[in-house]
């Protein structure tokens, strides 16, 4: 669940506890090019205030006049579709025949918003159920192979974290990842065994492990929902954590560093029981190649990179770093 859906449910709930009539939907299904996601939620105040989007803007306009002539009386979830014909998708702004079908439900008390919230902010992945019939919901763990099901009778979402990103070190750089990381779906998990590191590591959402970076990870049981990233710069403890990340089923496994510090990463990690496939894995130097110096600048290079892997894109060629060539006439001492 991304950072933008888990706001439109805080703007829900809040706006409900202030005294407002409120209605979620949820898109449970598109056809061709329909312009949002399945799963995208928006939020429609009674008095027309609406909180995120599920088109580019004509299918809000007629979902505020819905919802505003139903919410007093209103009382279980119903099915919306926009766009089932071309004429009606165009009329809707959908392109190329673009149809969506949403749940839209009245949120009161017992739908749970709440409580909703507080498991999403403790990083938990929830799994919650709504019946169309009697407008009930209830909440379960999640699973990170769980994804929304609509049969029309039982809607289930599911909200947080849906990936995981372990960072080594807690350093300046970690920080700006951190934060980056949770706007994009992210369980952050850092670990650092280092007194002076732990000593300033303050954000409240991303805990700090202690123990030791091999240790740590093999306890976490990698998926192919996580990634990995050594920041230290100190062998003794991200060559540790490559050694088990590199063996895990994880999506991404990268290290900071120039290209001639991995290259002698690499060369270390062949001398432990690391096979030639799995070091192939390790991207390093870590990250898009978009000129980036600053801390800020390289958390965006690795957190684009991170997302086109996610996403399956090639790393576009404008993105590979340049080979640094010898030039003669550079070393020339000029005759004065």
């Amino acid at each position: 669940m991304d950072s933008v859906d888990i706001e439109v449910l805080r703007s829900a709930e809040a706006w409900r506890k202030s005294g407002h009539k409120v209605a979620l939907g949820t898109i449970v299904k598109t056809w061709g090019s329909a312009p949002r996601p399945v799963g995208t939620m928006v939020a429609v105040r009674g008095d027309g205030q609406v909180a995120g989007s599920v088109s580019g803007g004509c299918v809000e306009d007629d979902l505020i006049d819905k919802v505003k002539a139903r919410l007093a009386a209103w009382k279980k979830p119903e099915l919306f579709t926009y766009g089932v014909t071309n004429e009606e998708a165009t009329r809707w702004g959908l392109p190329c025949g673009g149809t969506l079908q949403l749940v839209m439900e009245p949120l009161t008390e017992r739908s749970g918003v709440a409580d909703l919230l507080q498991k999403i902010g403790s990083q938990q992945l929830v799994k919650r159920r709504l019946e169309m019939d009697s407008g009930r919901s209830s909440l379960e763990p999640g699973r990170w192979q769980d994804v929304l099901e609509f049969d029309g009778r039982v809607l289930s979402t599911v909200h947080g974290p849906r990936w995981r990103l372990v960072l080594i070190g807690a350093g300046q750089l970690t920080r700006y990842l951190a934060e980056m990381a949770h706007m994009l779906d992210y369980h952050v998990v850092v670990i650092d065994p280092r007194e002076e590191y732990a000593a300033g590591w303050d954000l409240a959402s991303v805990p700090l492990d202690r123990g030791m970076p091999d240790d740590v990870v093999r306890e976490l049981e990698l998926d192919g929902h996580s990634a990995l990233v050594a920041l230290t710069h100190d062998p003794k403890l991200d060559d540790l954590a490559l050694m088990e990340g590199l063996k895990s089923a994880a999506f991404y496994v990268g290290a900071i560093g120039s290209k001639k510090n991995n290259d002698a990463r690499r060369e270390r990690l062949r001398e432990f029981d690391v096979s030639a496939e799995e070091i192939a894995r390790l991207r390093g130097p870590v990250g898009l190649y978009i000129g980036s110096k600053t801390p800020p600048e390289i958390a965006v290079a690795i957190m684009a990179q991170l997302t086109a892997v996610r996403y399956g894109v090639k790393e576009p060629s404008w993105a590979a770093k340049p080979e640094r060539r010898f030039d003669p006439s550079a070393c020339e001492v000029k005759q004065t």
